[in-house]
């Protein structure tokens, strides 16, 4: 593991296969051997704690973060209560230690990425031609209209393989 990771993102469309694409790769790479993380952008209001819940409590009456520990995970909530939202690298320093991020979504984020195109998107304009920071097509359908490396969206090995070579991700022993 690196404590500088390499990083490589998922952009696409709502409902163009992004999400489903990051859980392949990261069951890929963990398969592999890697260690790998990952940041999902949201662009709507979302929580992950439940109503009642004592975290949930504590957020209620105004903690500015509440960690919650286990003996298997933890999670930090942090609220924003009215401050703008993190810039990207603000996310990215708080990742441990990992030798992969995988982000989904920062669809505008200047780091390499593949985008991904199905035909039930909601919205299937093209997204490589004004981004160079694309630098492959992932599609459930042909793709022609491009000089990008086009992989099938299912395709996750090559897809996996592809980002190592990208990212410079050394080969596991």
């Amino acid at each position: 593991m690196t404590t500088s990771p390499r990083i490589f993102g998922i952009a696409g469309w709502k409902n163009s296969g992004k999400t489903g694409l990051a859980v392949r790769l990261v069951e890929e790479f963990t398969r592999r051997g890697y260690h790998i993380s990952t940041i999902k952008h949201a662009h709507h209001d979302f929580d992950i704690d439940k109503v009642g819940a004592d975290s949930f409590r504590h957020r209620e009456a105004g903690a500015h973060e509440v960690v919650i520990v286990s003996g298997t995970r933890y999670a930090i909530m942090h609220e924003l209560r009215g401050a703008p939202e993190p810039s990207f690298e603000d996310i990215l320093a708080r990742i441990g230690p990992c030798d992969l991020v995988l982000i989904e979504g920062y669809k505008r984020e200047p780091v390499p990425k593949i985008e991904a195109r199905r035909q039930a998107a909601n919205n299937r304009e093209p997204l490589a031609p004004t981004d160079p920071h694309i630098r492959a097509i992932a599609a459930d359908h042909p793709v022609t209209d491009t000089d990008l490396p086009v992989f099938d969206l299912d395709n996750t090995q090559a897809i996996a393989d592809f980002i190592a070579e990208v990212t410079g991700l050394p080969p596991k022993t």
